[in-house]
Formats: C-alpha cells, structure tokens, sequence
C-alpha cells in the first residue's frame, strides 16, 4: 500500500507568501538602504519658551552627518549657540537668553545621512521646519494714579493691553513673581489702614500660562497665604523655584521678638493653608535666598551670614564677616554682589564667587541701592547713589553697567537729585531695564489721608515708568541710547519672568 502526501490549499498560501516575502527581501537588499532621514522630534516645537530654557533637542531617525546638520542649521531670527551630539540626537545651546516676544523658525534642508558617501548616494533629509516663540514682554508695577492707586497691574508691552490684579480693597506694598508667571505673591493692607506695618501675604494669578500647553487660571483671583493676627509681617522673600517663601515677622505682644520664619507654597488638600515655621537662628537684617533655594543669606552682626532652610539654623553653612549685605546673586549661584560698609561711611561693592575671589568694583560715598547679573553677559547693572553735598546729606542716582571681567565701569544714566526712591528691574532677557521716577508730595502740600508711600515712609504725589534699551552697542554709541517713557503712572516696576 504506497502513501501520497497531498498539498493542502493553506500550505500552497504558505509557501506563496514565503516566496513573496523572499523576493520582496532580496530586491529590498539589492536596492540598498532608500530610507531618507528626517527629524523625529524637536523638543520646542509650538512651545512658548522663557530665559531658563537654554537648548532643545532635534532627534533624528538615521545617524547623520554631523557637519552637513550643522551648516545646514537656520533659526530665523538668528539665535547664537553652539552644537552638541548623542548619537542621533543633537543639541543646540543657546549663548544668551531668546529676545522675549518673538515668533522662532528653525529649518533644516539638505543635511546629508552619515553613511550617504560611503554609499556613493545623494540621499539628504526629509525638509524640517519648526515654530517656537518666547513669553510676551510683560511688566507688573503698582498704581500711583487715583483711579488704579496702590492696585497690582500687569502690562503686556508685546500685546499692549493692561490687566488689574488686585481690588480697590487692598493697598499693595511688595510683590515678587512666581519663576513660571502664573501667580505673584504680594502683601498688602487694607487701603483704609494707613499703618505700614499691617501687611499680609497674599497671592494673585496673572491669566498666563507658564508653559504653552497648560490652560492658566483666570487673572485677578488673590488668595490669602499669612495673616497678621499674631506677627507683623515685614519684609519677605520668596525663592527662585517658587516653592519657599521666607519672611521677617515681629511678635505684636512682644516687640523684642522678631525672626526669620519660613512656608512652603504649596499644601497638602487637607489643609487650608500653609504653616509658617520659625528659623532658630540669631536675629538679623536684610535678607535673600539663595539661588539653589535651600539657604537664605542675612545680614547679621557684622557680617552675612548663609542659613539653612530648616528649623535648626543655627549654624550657618557660611559666615562672611567683612561683607555686611548681599546685593545680588547670579542665577547659577555661582558669584555674588556683596557690599562693604567701611568705617569713613562710603561703601565697597565687591564681586565675590564660589571659588574664594573677592574682587572690589566700585567705591561709592553715597548708597548702593540695588545690582542685578545679566542673563546674557558677564555684565553687573547697579543703582548707586553719590553724595552731593555732606552737610544736607544730598545723594544723586545714577545708573551703570560693570564688566565683570575688566571691571570697566560704563554710564547709563544720571538721574535728577530729588528722585533717590528709585527702583529698576532687569528684563529677563538682559535687553531692557525697567526704572521708575517717583515724584514725592510737596512739603508744603498736606498728603491725603490715604496716600501711597514709599519704603522710608516720604508720601507719593505720582510716578512715571521707564524703559532703556540694553542691546550689544559699542561703547561709542552708548550715548545715542536714551530711555523710554512708558504711558504708565506707577512705581515699584518689575518684570515677570
């Protein structure tokens, strides 16, 4: 009896695939690799960028050519960076902040695979074009007309269109934007209280997203963070991350007892409201957290101190008796401004890093307001003051921008005797600084009941706001650059980051 093996239909489609799929094999090697390369992700594409966003990313989906993507790279307007690779992935750092309210275009033609040449083909990429834009140019200051007196206001200088934050209720007296421009913690008393000391700390959004692919809270909703009830609160802080503030407060049935205390800004659903918790630490003065967040410098006995964020701060972390005030600190914490107040009353600014230098920059017989680090350069723009006359004790503000490197001072601007409440913002691009002009009341001229005031108590009659350009100019042509009058009537000008 013989046996016949029979070809059932399913084994015939077996085979036929199997001999499909070998011929397609075979062409596919004989064609060679016909696959172009193309970029696979951009990690800034249709976001909304800010200062603290120094690169992004292009991954592609084949090895490339790494000088073929280099030339080949356009971002219109010009951004200045430099190049860096992870094996399909390249990164573009920037040098210097992206200028704020600008629209962004990076293409990238022609850039050829890596293996192209030895393969003797002009294979390129796949055309890629990618959008991104920075955060609107946005400034926040406090009214000084009547109809908008002592109200939180934000200006959109890119849109030209002006938000009220605060009602009519509360006077507010500091701010300090959150790091992603959401919220902004202010304090403030009640506009019928006259009592500077009355202050209580609250938050209010802006209506701006921090990153563009989250819908923002509506603008104008103030949320109380720390009462008055038991303390004084008065003078506060709030960290770089946005998640700590430290503030000074002063026991009301005990006038001897003040301190730092610290609270975080965010809780937990349980509870309504943040727990402020003291710092065990010696009494002290002025103060500022640091960059990293975690310390808070102040300036105490005849030195400045750096204390931890945490109960026991009683040791501090470092003690830097010959300076008496920390100025400024750079972002990267990586140097500070520090003054020294010298026993013939003029005073030093130093420059003092993390690596043990201390290097003088200026000498002043008048005051050292204020110094801010520019973002975009080895650059320290500082408000001084000089002393006019010793008998009256007349000081005029001035301007100046200090090269960090050579120590070459340079003017910006001179302003008049009587304006020494000043106070500037730098913009977080580096490209414009934000002062104001307050105009105090007439001694001659009763102060109404209500009026705003300044820190040192002295009445404001009104208050403009200015705008300088800070673009990379010769120093020939620096005094062709003069500040602009902004259409606004308020002080205490800042910038959101």
């Amino acid at each position: 009896m013989t046996s016949k093996t029979f070809i059932q239909p399913l084994d015939r489609v077996a085979i036929a695939l199997m001999l499909l799929l070998s011929l397609l094999i075979g062409f596919i090697i004989f064609q060679g690799d016909v696959v172009s390369p193309r970029v696979r992700n951009f990690t800034w594409q249709n976001q909304q960028i800010g200062a603290d966003d120094i690169a992004f990313s292009l991954t592609f989906s084949r090895p490339m050519d790494t000088k073929s993507v280099e030339d080949n790279l356009k971002i219109e307007p010009p951004l200045a960076g430099k190049f860096s690779w992870a094996g399909r992935r390249m990164v573009y750092t920037l040098l210097t902040p992206a200028p704020y309210g600008t629209n962004y275009k990076v293409q990238l033609q022609q850039a050829k695979d890596k293996f192209a040449q030895k393969e003797a083909n002009n294979k390129v990429i796949q055309p890629f074009v990618g959008n991104f834009r920075t955060r609107d140019r946005v400034i926040v200051y406090i009214g000084a007309n009547p109809e908008e007196q002592g109200q939180l206001i934000l200006y959109n200088l890119t849109q030209e269109q002006k938000k009220i934050l605060t009602p009519k209720d509360l006077t507010v007296m500091d701010f300090k934007p959150f790091p992603d421009g959401e919220k902004i913690l202010f304090s403030a008393r009640t506009a019928n209280n006259q009592d500077l000391l009355s202050a209580q700390l609250y938050t209010v959004t802006t209506g701006i997203a921090g990153k563009s692919d989250t819908k923002p809270e509506a603008a104008a909703k103030v949320d109380l963070i720390l009462d008055n009830k038991d303390y004084q609160n008065l003078k506060f802080d709030l960290s770089p991350d946005g998640e700590t503030i430290v503030v000074q407060r002063g026991n009301k049935n005990n006038p001897g007892d003040f301190g730092l205390w610290y609270l975080p800004t965010t809780v937990d659903k349980s509870s309504p409201k943040p727990t402020p918790q003291r710092l065990q630490s010696q009494p002290g003065g002025d103060f500022m957290i640091t960059p990293d967040s975690k310390a808070v410098a102040v300036a105490q006995g005849q030195g400045a101190a750096i204390l931890p964020l945490q109960q026991d701060a009683s040791k501090p972390l470092d003690f830097l008796p010959q300076f008496g005030l920390v100025q400024a600190f750079a972002k990267d914490g990586s140097q500070a401004a520090m003054v020294k107040f010298n026993t013939d009353y003029t005073r030093d600014l130093f420059l003092v890093t993390n690596q043990g230098v201390q290097k003088p920059l200026v000498k002043t017989t008048g005051s050292i307001i204020d110094c801010q680090f520019d973002p975009a350069s080895p650059t320290l723009y500082c408000l001084l003051t000089q002393l006019i006359t010793q008998a009256e004790y007349v000081e005029q503000p001035y301007l100046v921008a200090i090269d960090l490197k050579t120590g070459q001072q340079r003017p910006l601007l001179v302003l008049p005797v009587d304006q020494r409440n000043v106070e500037m913002s730098l913009s977080p691009d580096g490209l414009g600084l934000l002062f104001d002009q307050v105009v105090p009341q007439a001694d001659n001229v009763p102060a109404p009941a209500n009026s705003l005031k300044t820190d040192d108590g002295e009445a404001i009659a009104t208050s403009s706001l200015w705008l300088m350009p800070l673009l990379p100019i010769a120093d020939a042509a620096v005094t062709t650059i003069k500040p602009e009058k902004l259409p606004l009537i308020g002080f205490h000008p800042r910038w959101l980051p």
